[in-house]
């Protein structure tokens, strides 16, 4: 029997990642360049096999005072792993050429994508009859070991519907290989730029929907995870949607261990993409978790406009997405102008105007002015349920968002005054 591969929509482009230095402790350290990774995917499985992240590269060049090496510890994995020494989430270890086989030699028809992590293809398991995603480790490539033992420590002990599962990795030898859930539709940016003929742009409902989702995924790493976890790395090329557009975060990588105790951040390398990165964390590489929702508020505004974070092919003063923004938030009268034009005026103007206060005390340049997540979340979740009826001659609801989360009652604010809650 011949292997089949259905390959899923791909996507080859890549991302500028910053790269400038910064002084911090009379050290250099370089801003990280990495390239984005379309379909970086995950699951978990219910076989059961002897697995400890940590201890699956020990093997590897990892110096013993290495950062890493320290933020595995912090993760507690070895609580993680039950009394016989199976990982509590059963991750599953895969042989080379179990994974060979599963795409076909890496066929170029399974090909979905490439990053800084190195290629992606999708795959398919016969031994349980599932689809998944495949990501090879590229050894010459911007990420390497550390990211990878990083995201099997971290996916190994979450499980949650908005964040791509992990079924098992590989690290036979010198192969380093991730296996993830497999996404059908890719990723977020696919479905916002440089659009094919004869793909439907995204509506206002579906926005909103994949906003909340991605806003639960992230509230889970930094409220519920014990140790919290700052993303790091929240983009739209890292959130992947599955049937029915539902969102899923990706690639963690970079994340890192948040700070506990009296401590307010984590000094670090400062890694991330240009364009999404806090301008706090960039200047001073101190990592908070108010680092990610700057991230994110970049995202629900390339959510709302259509824009990218950066575009260079714009003319000058737009070419920087919040820079662009922020101008445009004083005077309601922007509003309509910042709307997607593949929109095509289907959108709630009320359901707008909330969006766009989410976002803009998102990206805030000051981040104790940013909200908290769980604040972000109710309020968009409250923007998904009022569902957008472009049959309805006026869909301009004067509803407004939960008191808790933000303070609507004054129509003549501009979007700059408007309060979510700091805590």
């Amino acid at each position: 029997m011949g292997f089949s591969c259905w390959p899923g929509s791909s996507s080859k482009r890549s991302e500028e990642r910053t790269s400038k230095n910064i002084s911090r402790k009379n050290k250099k350290n370089d801003i990280s360049s990495n390239k984005s990774k379309p379909h970086v995917q995950t699951q978990a499985s219910s076989d059961e096999s002897k697995v400890s992240a940590y201890e699956s590269v020990r093997k590897e060049e990892v110096a013993k005072d290495d950062q890493l090496s320290v933020d595995v510890k912090k993760l507690n994995l070895d609580d993680e792993m039950s009394k016989d020494g199976k990982a509590s989430k059963r991750a599953q270890t895969f042989t080379f050429d179990e994974l060979t086989a599963a795409t076909g030699n890496f066929q170029s028809d399974c090909f979905l994508g490439s990053g800084g992590f190195g290629k992606v293809y999708k795959g398919f398991l016969e031994k349980t009859n599932q689809a998944v995603a495949i990501k090879q480790l590229d050894r010459n490539g911007l990420q390497g070991i550390k990211e990878f033992v990083v995201e099997v420590s971290i996916l190994s002990m979450m499980e949650h519907p908005n964040l791509v599962q992990l079924i098992g990795f590989c690290t036979e030898g010198d192969q380093r290989l991730l296996v993830y859930e497999y996404m059908p539709l890719g990723s977020l940016e696919n479905h916002l730029y440089d659009l094919p003929p004869g793909q439907k742009p995204l509506d206002w409902n579906t926005r909103m929907k994949i906003a909340a989702g991605a806003a639960k995924g992230l509230e889970y790493l930094h409220v519920k995870l014990d140790p919290p976890i700052i993303y790091r790395d929240l983009k739209c090329s890292n959130i992947l949607l599955g049937e029915g557009y539902h969102p899923k975060l990706s690639d963690f990588g970079l994340a890192k261990v948040g700070p506990s105790g009296d401590k307010t951040h984590v000094s670090t390398r400062v890694m991330g993409t240009y364009g999404y990165c806090a301008p706090d964390y960039a200047m001073t590489g101190q990592l908070t978790f108010k680092s990610d929702i700057y991230s994110f508020g970049v995202v629900l505004l390339e959510l709302i406009t259509g824009r990218k974070a950066i575009d260079n092919t714009r003319e000058r003063g737009e070419q920087n997405l919040v820079a662009w923004a922020r101008p445009m938030f004083r005077d309601r009268k922007n509003f309509s102008r910042m709307v997607d034009p593949l929109l095509q005026g289907q959108y709630p103007v009320r359901g707008l105007y909330q969006a766009l206060a989410i976002a803009a005390m998102c990206v805030q340049e000051e981040p104790n002015m940013r909200p908290a997540v769980s604040d972000v979340v109710m309020a968009l979740n409250y923007l998904a349920s009022q569902k957008y009826d472009s049959s309805s001659p006026v869909h301009s609801s004067r509803k407004s968002m939960p008191s808790s989360a933000m303070n609507m009652d004054d129509d003549e604010k501009p979007v700059s005054e408007y309060e979510l809650d700091r805590r």
